[in-house]
């Protein structure tokens, strides 16, 4: 490996980019649409008001785990399947693009890939210091 390899500098930013953009998900989710308008707009979408509560926790929390590092790689696992229903139910009938009104598919199936790579990555290799 060169000096410029480093997969656990890379598995790190990865990391504290999905913590960073989960986190930001529920932080709109919570102050700017509101955790009432959140849940309105889940049960406009046929789904139980309360999981717009849910969707604001599972993000906001699973963002401070995984910029915390704590299980970070089962907790992007565990994320996975929020976008799947956000692609399923929301974004997938908009077509590919996230720009086109309603928001399409590419963004949230884009961060099921960085999720799964995050997870796909392992845990992180404890140092010779730390091992002792």
């Amino acid at each position: 490996m060169n000096r410029l390899q480093n997969p656990a500098l890379a598995a790190l930013l990865l990391r504290l980019s999905l913590g960073l953009m989960y986190l930001a998900h529920g932080a709109l989710k919570l102050f700017v649409f509101t955790p009432a308008g959140t849940a309105e707009y889940f049960a406009s979408l046929g789904l139980p008001g309360f999981f717009g509560y849910v969707a604001i926790v599972i993000e906001i929390g699973g963002g401070l785990l995984l910029l915390a590092g704590v299980k970070a790689r089962w907790v992007a696992l565990l994320l996975i399947p929020q976008l799947l229903g956000a692609i399923a139910l929301v974004h997938g009938a908009k077509g590919w693009m996230f720009t086109n009104e309603g928001g399409g598919w590419e963004y949230p199936a884009f961060l099921i890939a960085a999720s799964l790579a995050l997870f796909l990555l392992g845990e992180p290799a404890r140092s010779q210091s730390a091992a002792r």
